[in-house]
């Protein structure tokens, strides 16, 4: 771990270098590309050195205490010694953690899909409720959405929404919100006061660039129609809205959200490479049959990950059996201690894999 560690601080110093030399400044993609290589480095360099200070410290402190010619400094470097050799356990694990492999999707926008499941038009109210907690969530975090794609009910649900959600590290952040929640409660129109269980599910797509995934014309089919509004209601008498269709994989796009066709067209092949690179990552995970299934789930968005339990106001993670009694706070987006959960779980296993 120290051999790999120092070649990637001498890295860092060398790329410091870089980006201060006039000539790099002067060619704006280099200095773009380095400067991002810079900073990926920066926070397990920056461990790194705190952990070489803490060492130092402890070497200096193990002398003093050896030398019995000073009793007094020998109980100070004691009480130093008992502070860092704890440090130095935490500084080992941080850094253990910062090089595990990383997820090359981490630092992508990400596409969002809800869809209403099981439980009607309660079901479609809980993917409405879905959707608000996380553009409430993306408002907190400072990133930027924008709705791609959405169905609603007449109700105000949602049969289905897409959202574009851009800022750092966002997939990092909702990787592993894919699969199906659940919902428990009663509904405005239950009479009777019985608790129903309905569903949505959840699907986070790492948004792919056309260089990721490159869509030949041949192969995809464009229609043209005008946009609905709930129950039919045509909201526009122009054709503008557009469906895409991939011909090679059979996914089909709709959009009709803008009242440009071209707009329209553009946000449903944003969303389609997006898809595409889907089910071309699952069939290469299939294809690795060795692959270890972390504890917080495969991200199939058929796997039930969560419920909202209205009546006792919780919310449980099935995947790691965390059950938080802030069902309130979570719905306004207040979703970090359950992703950092998720988090510390996924590298936790991560770890041990490694050491097996």
């Amino acid at each position: 771990m120290i051999e790999k560690l120092a070649a990637l601080e001498e890295k860092y110093d060398t790329l410091t270098d870089l980006i201060a030399q006039p000539e790099v400044i002067a060619d704006q993609d280099a200095w773009t590309k380095h400067m991002k290589a810079h900073a990926e480095l920066e926070e397990v360099v920056s461990a790194y050195r705190e952990y070489k200070k803490c060492v130092a410290g402890i070497a200096d402190a193990k002398l003093m205490i050896e030398d019995k010619s000073d009793p007094e400094m020998a109980e100070m470097a004691q009480l130093e010694l008992d502070e860092l050799l704890p440090l130095k356990e935490e500084l080992e694990r941080k850094l253990n953690i910062l090089l595990l492999p990383k997820d090359p999707n981490d630092d992508k926008n990400v596409l969002l899909e809800i869809r209403a499941g099981t439980g009607g038009d309660e079901a479609g109210l809980f993917g409405g409720d879905l959707m608000k907690m996380y553009m409430r969530y993306a408002d907190k975090n400072g990133w930027r959405t924008e709705m791609m794609e959405s169905n609603i009910t007449d109700l105000g649900g949602v049969k289905e929404a897409v959202i574009l959600i851009e800022g750092q590290g966002v997939y990092s952040r909702l990787k592993f919100e894919s699969g199906v929640h659940r919902v428990q409660r009663v509904p405005a129109t239950e009479s009777s006061g019985r608790i129903h269980t309905s569903a949505a599910t959840v699907a986070v797509l790492p948004e792919a660039e056309e260089v990721e995934v490159e869509i030949n014309p041949n192969d995809v089919r464009i229609d043209v129609f005008c946009a609905s509004g709930p129950g039919g209601q045509c909201v526009n008498t122009t054709q503008s809205a557009v469906r895409v269709t991939h011909l090679p994989t059979g996914i089909v796009v709709s959009c009709q959200d803008e009242k440009s066709q071209h707009k329209n067209k553009d946000k449903a092949m944003r969303v389609l490479r997006a898809r595409v690179l889907e089910k071309m990552q699952a069939e290469a995970a299939g294809e690795q049959a060795s692959t270890r299934k972390s504890m917080v789930g495969s991200g199939d968005r058929s796997e039930r990950i969560r419920t909202y339990n209205f009546p006792q106001g919780r919310v449980t993670d099935h995947r790691i059996g965390l059950t938080l009694h802030k069902l309130e706070w979570i719905l306004q987006g207040d979703l970090d201690e359950l992703i950092d959960a998720l988090i510390t779980t996924d590298q936790a296993e991560r770890l041990k894999s490694m050491d097996n």
